[in-house]
């Protein structure tokens, strides 16, 4: 019988839970996103599914919200405009996971949370201005569309480190008690 990895089941669980916590109102751009794919990117052994899993929570979360919650669109839509920008910054924050995090502390899980924060902004704001559907295409529109959107920073920047701080502390929480041995001894793995 192939045993049960507990740590394994308790990442995809809180990545799963801190997933659908996207449907609570919240202040604009205040989202578990960013801390699951640096908490993925740290944890997942498997660096395939360090990848797969957070980008996969995020796509079916996405479907959801898009989709039933906000309905938006007039038919079902697998993806949004502007998708492509927002997921090559989160695979990009879960190689700094991979990276930065192999080791957590709390001061490089906090330095991750704020540069990673930075990097979203840079990454999906050039995103907006290169559709060109809101700003011109030159110098002048790229610096209006990064400063328009500073005020949405501050919801990026205070979830990535909330939910970083949740994610890490739980699960740090998780390994380090008795809670992994009594659910162990109640499943007799």
């Amino acid at each position: 019988m192939k045993k049960i990895n507990l740590s394994y089941i308790g990442i995809i669980g809180l990545i799963l839970l801190a997933s659908f916590s996207r449907i609570i109102p919240h202040i604009s751009n205040f989202t578990p996103i960013g801390a699951i794919a640096l908490f993925g990117g740290a944890y997942f052994k498997n660096k395939i599914h360090s990848f797969i899993i957070p980008i996969l929570s995020l796509w079916i979360s996405d479907l959801l919200i898009n989709n039933y919650i906000l309905s938006n669109y007039e038919q079902f839509t697998w993806f949004y405009p502007g998708f492509l920008w927002q997921y090559s910054s989160f695979c990009i924050i879960i190689f700094i996971g991979n990276f930065a995090l192999k080791k957590p502390s709390i001061d490089k899980i906090f330095l991750s949370s704020i540069s990673s924060s930075l990097l979203f902004f840079i990454i999906t704001n050039f995103g907006v201005w290169i559709s060109g559907s809101l700003y011109p295409l030159n110098i002048k529109g790229l610096i209006t569309c990064y400063i328009l959107a500073i005020p949405f920073f501050k919801g990026t920047l205070l979830s990535f480190l909330l939910y970083s701080s949740l994610l890490f502390g739980v699960f740090e929480i998780f390994k380090s008690t008795q809670v992994l041995n009594n659910i162990k001894n109640l499943l007799k793995i």
